[in-house]
């Protein structure tokens, strides 16, 4: 983990089933993250498809998995497994933590 938290926003700017952006240059991994609200539960992961390079935050989440937008790809919101195909290479997962109503996102350190 970098160990470096960057506040992502209140619970409620985050819309069950949708996502946020955070862009690469303010991850500090070097690739942008979206982070989801799945049903109340936070959930952040690379934001590229690892099958057709689009954006995941512009996909549909639900039941702890996110589906890409361009071929239907999909991918666990708690691990960042790959779980349908096209995609079949999954992405990083990140630690998300609410506190006192905040959404805190921790990327994880590439090496």
């Amino acid at each position: 983990m970098s160990g470096r938290e960057l506040l992502i926003g209140a619970v409620g700017e985050v819309p069950d089933g949708e996502a946020v952006l955070v862009p690469a240059n303010e991850t500090g991994t070097g690739a942008a993250i979206a982070v989801f609200n799945d049903g109340g539960s936070f959930y952040a992961i690379d934001d590229t498809c690892t099958h057709g390079a689009a954006s995941l935050a512009e996909g549909w989440a639900e039941d702890g998995r996110v589906e890409c937008p361009l071929h239907g790809g999909a991918f666990c919101l708690r691990t960042g497994e790959a779980v349908a195909l096209p995609a079949s290479a999954g992405v990083l997962a990140h630690r998300v933590d609410v506190r006192d109503g905040q959404v805190w996102l921790t990327p994880t350190a590439v090496e």
